[in-house]
């Protein structure tokens, strides 16, 4: 079976590494576009909707922005204006790479689809219990790139169950009740199991920042393809390009990987990021794989013709040899150049004997005698 070249989608995830100004934001724009992305990502949310005052910061955030301010306060510096998202998605348009953004919150959903009709939406992992806003994103019509990180197999069903429901009751005209016996039903139907393969893709994800290599387990890129039918990609919190090359070799449809203009600005995810020229490096890495991986089909290549003759051997006469006399093991032998009679031969001609005469390290010649 021939298989057809991919093409990786690449996210250049800006996320909030533009810790809240709108020029470094736009600049992140021409860097992506730049570099060879497909799409870049930012994140759509108001603060006051997605922590509230006591949600502590993660280990991580902690770690690079300090124990001083809240989560909530930290998020409130990193949002970004209704007006902000405008400016980002024409300037998108312009470069020529895609808009993304993942909403944290059903009024950011509403900011993407409805003013700006983004093509697709990205769901966080952090986000994949979220039951309501799943459905919310689902009957939006739009198709949906899932992270995975901090789930088991059951976890990512159960948010698929909701999917299915939001996908099927929308296509269906159906007034369901949503719950989880209607989006187990749903996921178990071949209606959702549709809606789901036309509709999701799955991204591994190990939730930590950086993650180490130990943690990220490139394998289950695969698991989750048998187990879910559906297109794997990864999100990549490593630091380096080698795994996001890796996964791209191991079938990955889809690379998200966060970067930064500078990665020693202050801010929660910026020592977790790629600087430009490294996002330029691992695009080109991604691109090289996608070429090397080929069709599948084992073939006798173009540019493998001049190895061959150089590389193979062919039957030479490794003694004088006259005409009439037989060949034998002690004339008869393999040397290169391979342009001549192949050594698979050698038995057929032993016991035959020679039309002509051969000096030493003379190509014998002729077709080689049927048996």
């Amino acid at each position: 079976m021939t298989i057809a070249r991919p093409h990786t989608f690449v996210i250049a995830e800006a996320g909030v590494n533009h810790n809240g100004d709108i020029a470094r934001a736009r600049a992140m724009v021409d860097v992506a576009a730049d570099a060879g992305a497909d799409a870049i990502k930012f994140q759509s949310f108001k603060s006051e909707k997605l922590a509230t005052a006591r949600a502590p910061k993660a280990a991580y955030q902690v770690r690079n922005t300090g124990a001083d301010d809240s989560q909530a306060a930290m998020l409130k510096a990193l949002e970004l204006s209704d007006d902000n998202h405008r400016v980002l998605f024409d300037a998108s348009a312009a470069a020529g790479i895609e808009f993304l953004s993942t909403p944290f919150d059903e009024d950011s959903l509403g900011l993407l689809v409805r003013t700006l009709n983004v093509r697709r939406l990205k769901i966080a992992s952090g986000e994949l219990t979220n039951a309501p806003l799943l459905l919310a994103m689902a009957r939006t019509g739009k198709p949906v790139i899932l992270s995975t990180g901090m789930a088991r197999i059951e976890d990512i069903k159960e948010a698929l169950g909701v999917l299915a429901f939001g996908y099927t009751t929308l296509a269906e005209n159906l007034n369901l009740v949503p719950g989880i016996p209607a989006f187990t039903n749903a996921y178990n139907s071949e209606s959702g199991q549709a809606a789901l393969a036309s509709q999701v893709t799955l991204l591994h994800c190990t939730s930590n920042y950086p993650a180490t290599a130990e943690s990220i387990n490139l394998r289950a890129i695969e698991t989750l393809g048998a187990t879910f039918g559906l297109p794997v990609g990864l999100s990549d919190h490593s630091q380096g390009i080698a795994i996001a090359t890796a996964a791209v070799a191991r079938g990955a449809s889809v690379i998200e990987k966060h970067f930064t203009l500078d990665a020693t600005l202050p801010g929660p995810d910026h020592t977790a990021s790629l600087e430009p020229p490294a996002l330029r490096d691992m695009i080109a890495a991604i691109r090289c794989v996608e070429v090397a991986l080929g069709t599948g089909e084992k073939t006798f290549g173009a540019e493998e013709q001049n190895t061959a003759a150089v590389a193979r051997k062919s039957l030479v006469a490794t003694a004088s040899i006259a005409q009439g006399e037989i060949f034998t093991e002690t004339n008869l032998g393999s040397r290169r150049p391979g342009d001549g009679i192949a050594p698979i031969h050698y038995w057929d001609i032993l016991g035959t004997s020679a039309d002509r005469a051969y000096d030493v390290d003379d190509l014998i010649v002729g077709e080689p005698p049927a048996k």
